[in-house]
């Protein structure tokens, strides 16, 4: 059994990894860092972390000090008929792969840590969260991912936050309220790390079945051939409903095969109307990706 707050490896810094279940562990933990003057970067996870998590965790500690990483798997951000309950947790891997990078400090409440009895607060948003995207499928989804990680954000109180250009309207909501809320964080994107094949690193590859894992690389295929199509002049809507026939001829459900404006996630009817980025959302089976690409 993994020890709350015991020695598990010496990191960079010679100090041993900490595990903190409760505000007052992970506050005294933080309280030290600030008091030798040390910054803070927060890493949000819930979990079952992979390569791409770690390359989170690699671009953290090349900008911070010290390293914490938050394990939660959020139960507000699952609606009702979404894998909550399935959702994999596999904490002793977990933290044996957060001692091998040299992080600091795992923050892992639980529920009731972080939703205590009476919880009544919620944070409400919009711009971002409200582009039609993941949004128009996930309804209840932004304003879960806002609350838990406002929250975050508040019991680290860390210098800066990293998350990953993966989850890209999930990124721009998160920066939005940061903002809008003046937080004193610096929320920075990293880019999605993939596989050899293309396929985006995610927690929710694992549902995949071999002949679907195979299956799964179209998106990444049709996202690029719509890209180029961009770059040499092609018309917005030809070229994402061509992305979208692909996948549905590979056998993939879509939700939304999407070119929006890079920054505010608004439609875009010309490749002249500013940075573009390419959102994707199909299923296949039962496991649904998502994916995105800079055009």
């Amino acid at each position: 059994m993994i020890p709350n707050r015991g020695t598990m490896r010496q990191n960079r810094n010679s100090s041993p990894l900490k595990i903190a279940r409760n505000l007052s562990a992970l506050r005294g933990a933080v309280d030290g860092y600030r008091g030798n003057g040390e910054t803070v970067a927060l890493v949000p996870t819930m979990g079952a972390l992979h390569e791409g998590h770690l390359s989170l965790i690699r671009l953290a500690k090349r900008r911070a000090d010290r390293v914490v990483v938050s394990i939660f798997v959020n139960p507000t951000q699952f609606a009702p008929n979404e894998d909550l309950a399935s959702y994999p947790r596999t904490f002793k891997a977990d933290a044996a792969k957060l001692v091998a990078e040299g992080v600091d400090l795992i923050w892992n409440p639980n529920e009731a840590v972080m939703y205590p009895p009476g919880f009544a607060t919620r944070v409400s948003i919009e711009g971002p969260a409200t582009a039609g995207l993941e949004d128009r499928f996930r309804p209840h989804f932004f304003g879960g991912v806002a609350t838990v990680v406002c929250k975050l954000f508040t019991q680290v109180t860390p210098d800066l936050a990293i998350f990953g250009e993966k989850d890209y309207q999930q990124l721009k909501v998160v920066t939005q309220m940061a903002h809008d809320l003046d937080l004193r964080v610096r929320v920075i994107g990293a880019p999605t790390k993939r596989e050899r094949d293309g396929l985006a690193m995610s927690s929710r590859n694992v549902y995949l079945d071999a002949e679907q894992r195979r299956t799964a690389t179209t998106i990444y295929r049709a996202m690029t051939e719509c890209a180029e199509r961009l770059r040499n002049g092609g018309r917005v809507p030809a070229a994402t409903k061509a992305g979208a026939t692909a996948l549905a001829k590979a056998g993939f459900e879509v939700d939304y095969f999407e070119a929006r404006h890079a920054e505010t996630l608004a439609p875009i009817s010309s490749v002249n109307a500013g940075p573009i980025r390419l959102l994707v959302a199909a299923r296949i089976g039962t496991t649904r990706l998502i994916d995105n690409m800079k055009v």
